[in-house]
């Protein structure tokens, strides 16, 4: 309960709300209730049903007294539902959009020692699909508006909650479909969503992370093809020989590294945390762009994958009998393109470095492009504060997510 406690103090303790009364036991019970009952409502994209969540928390809206036009369930299908509220402020700034989504990875009574749709509190720990990804969000933002209502608290700027659909998996992803149909219920001067984050070590706190960027998602495929013929008869032209050659070029090959506001922040501030030859190569990394720093550096994966645009082979298939040359093959590359960077200019690279013409390399996804937010010191300032009063002497570090997610 101390993460999503803290996330809800965050929130309305920050500059850009005034700070509420102190929580209260009510609170408290209310806010465990409203989580206990989304993890409860299976939101799978295989059978669940964001709808219901999504109603779930209209109906409490409703009867903490928000009026029905400010309380929207939406979306293109039956099972996948959105919701967006509205708590109405002085208008003085533009608003401000609170998202997490409803929608869980899929969760197989068998794999799990508990029920993963029964909400249990053991040892200090939530079990349950959905406790940390994203269900606690989507609990702070409603309990956080049913607070400010039943206070009577006028912000100054309205406050926008959207629940969304189909965030891990499925084909409605919630905030898409909100751009593109209902632009007008969640414009906002910028959005709080997931993808911070913090870190331990020997059970002491070493930072608070704000994500403030994320890589971009893109897949090719890659293909050689070949005339084929009996495995008695081998030839020199193979194509399954001609791909794995492309392949180890690629494996040898690193993407040149590039910061930005975001990485070079984080391995500034992670040398402080850091100490001897780790903390000096981060120094060296963020104020000189030193390359041999960056090269001991990228042997640690996630290092690495902060430093520079990643492309791996992550899939493979070729032939058709045992006996016979193969036709074609293939593998699915997944690259994590910087943001920023132009995906098609790594696809050029690809094309380059596999150094065959016999190789095709086509799109499987276009990416969708991302960049970086700023680090605006009216969001990150009351961050720090707050982190400072839950935790002193512990810094905020910026983020940048190798993963993705729908804050893109």
């Amino acid at each position: 309960m101390r993460k999503l406690l803290l996330a809800l103090t965050l929130l309305a303790s920050s500059s850009i709300f005034a700070a509420p009364p102190p929580l209260n036991d009510a609170a408290r019970a209310m806010i465990r209730d409203i989580y206990k009952e989304l993890i409860e409502i299976n939101t799978t994209d295989s059978v669940g049903n964001t709808t219901t969540a999504a109603e779930a928390m209209k109906a409490r809206l409703l009867a903490a007294g928000f009026a029905a036009a400010d309380v929207q369930v939406l979306g293109p299908d039956a099972r996948k539902g959105n919701l967006v509220a509205r708590l109405h402020g002085s208008g003085a700034k533009k608003p401000v959009l609170l998202l997490a989504h409803l929608d869980v990875v899929e969760a197989k009574r068998e794999d799990w020692s508990v029920d993963p749709f029964t909400f249990l509190e053991k040892d200090g720990y939530f079990y349950g699909r959905g406790t940390g990804d994203d269900k606690a969000m989507c609990a702070i933002w409603i309990a956080t508006l049913i607070r400010f209502k039943q206070e009577g608290y006028v912000p100054n700027r309205d406050l926008i909650v959207a629940l969304t659909a189909d965030e891990e998996t499925g084909n409605f992803n919630g905030v898409q479909w909100l751009l593109q149909n209902h632009r007008d219920l969640i414009d906002a001067e910028f959005a709080l969503n997931e993808g911070g984050g913090g870190a331990m070590r020997k059970g002491k706190y070493l930072y608070n992370g704000v994500g403030a960027s994320e890589k971009v998602y893109v897949t090719f495929r890659l293909e050689t093809k070949n005339k084929g013929g009996h495995s008695s008869v081998p030839q020199k032209a193979n194509a399954i020989y001609q791909l794995a050659d492309g392949l180890t070029r690629l494996e040898k090959f690193d993407f040149p590294v590039k910061l930005n506001e975001v990485t070079r922040a984080y391995f500034l501030r992670m040398s402080q945390i850091e100490d001897g030859p780790k903390a000096a190569d981060m120094r060296a990394v963020a104020e000189k762009d030193d390359p041999q720093a960056a090269a001991r550096l990228s042997e640690t994966p996630p290092y690495n994958a902060r430093l520079r645009t990643t492309c791996v082979a992550t899939r493979l298939e070729g032939g058709h009998a045992d006996n016979a040359l193969p036709q074609s093959a293939k593998a699915t590359i997944n690259c994590r393109v910087l943001p920023g960077e132009d995906p098609e200019a790594v696809r050029t690279k690809l094309v380059e470095v596999l150094a065959d013409p016999s190789i095709e390399v086509t799109w499987v996804d276009k990416a969708k492009p991302s960049i970086p937010t700023p680090l605006t010191p009216s969001v990150m300032k009351p961050i720090a504060e707050v982190t400072e009063e839950f935790w002193p002497g512990v810094p905020v570090m910026p983020l940048m997510a190798t993963g993705a997610s729908d804050g893109l």
